[in-house]
């Protein structure tokens, strides 16, 4: 017998003993009145709609446990905090909040976690020695998965509430430690770093610092982001840290940043100005005008490379 698709939408059926209705959601059969009545229809249509906005679950039971709650959760998280096809960091943060609130309270009846179950997850992120920001920062994950519960009707909707009430760690007033200050890099490094750099490289950093932008936004620049219609250039990413908030980020591009830039510029306008390829090209190209073996010896330009992995694997032994 051929499997039924995971996206199929559970059928309205006739029960033949009972003459009534029932359609059959997670493998739970749910009666719904007479059958072929326009009332066993409406409530055949009300359960595939809660059943297809809660993500393709039935509403848990009153009595349903934590680690349900988490694990509804985080297959939401893992498809939710999603940027460019792949998962974010969020959602490893997440992860980590929610595997101490499994250990603690996992078989715990999933309305009877409170505030003072949420101060004792907290107090183990103390003891696990993390910081106090990013004990706060698990914390709202923490709340987030609840308040998540509490709209897709998982918990009471009070729930939420009394989370809330939960207020973040202060600095000086906790036993959480305060990590050390995040400090730039001083100019004397940087100068002094430089040099050791590929050219390309040398280059994103020095146009880093001038401009002030993040490094991803160095690494996504396109000739196509630019716009150079005014003295000062306006680069515009096609995608950047805060674009969820809908927030436009543009990078004004000043003489010093427009010298750096400009020859990187050439290029086909969706084509990344900087590319390791080139950077690597380069300093093959100076190794191979630095080689001292004659190149009737020794390895040719090409040649030292790892064998295509299909053709090592297909060939037979012999003997």
């Amino acid at each position: 017998m051929p499997k039924s698709s995971p996206l199929r939408v559970p059928s309205y059926r006739r029960h033949k003993p009972t003459g009534q209705a029932v359609v059959t959601i997670n493998g739970r059969d749910l009666y719904l009145g007479k059958w072929n009545t326009a009332a066993s229809r409406a409530e055949y249509d009300r359960l595939i709609a809660e059943f297809l906005a809660n993500g393709r679950r039935l509403q848990s039971d009153a009595d349903g446990t934590v680690v349900e709650v988490l694990n509804a959760y985080r297959k939401f998280a893992e498809h939710y905090y999603r940027k460019g096809g792949r998962v974010t960091s969020e959602y490893g943060g997440i992860k980590d909040a929610l595997k101490l609130v499994r250990e603690l309270y996992g078989r715990t009846t999933a309305n009877e976690f409170g505030p003072l179950a949420l101060k004792a997850v907290r107090q183990r992120m103390i003891g696990n020695g993390w910081s106090r920001g990013y004990v706060n920062k698990s914390i709202g994950r923490v709340r987030r998965c609840f308040k998540w519960a509490v709209e897709n009707e998982l918990v009471r909707p009070d729930m939420h509430h009394g989370l809330m009430a939960v207020s973040g760690l202060r600095k000086g007033r906790s036993e959480a430690r305060e990590p050390d200050p995040v400090q730039p890099v001083d100019d004397a490094t940087v100068q002094a770093t430089l040099p050791h750099l590929t050219p390309v490289a040398a280059d994103m950093v020095r146009l880093q610092r001038i401009t002030g932008c993040r490094p991803q936004d160095v690494c996504n620049l396109r000739p196509c982001d630019v716009d150079m219609s005014a003295d000062v250039w306006l680069y515009r990413p096609g995608t950047h840290k805060t674009e969820h908030h809908e927030r436009e980020r543009i990078i004004p591009i000043g003489p010093k940043g427009q010298d750096i830039l400009r020859p990187y510029l050439l290029r086909e306008k969706e084509t990344h100005c900087f590319r390791p390829v080139d950077s690597e090209k380069k300093r093959r190209a100076e190794q191979h005008s630095n080689r001292q073996t004659p190149l009737s010896c020794g390895n040719r330009p090409g040649t030292n490379r790892k064998r295509c992995e299909r053709r090592s694997n297909s060939a037979a032994p012999v003997g």
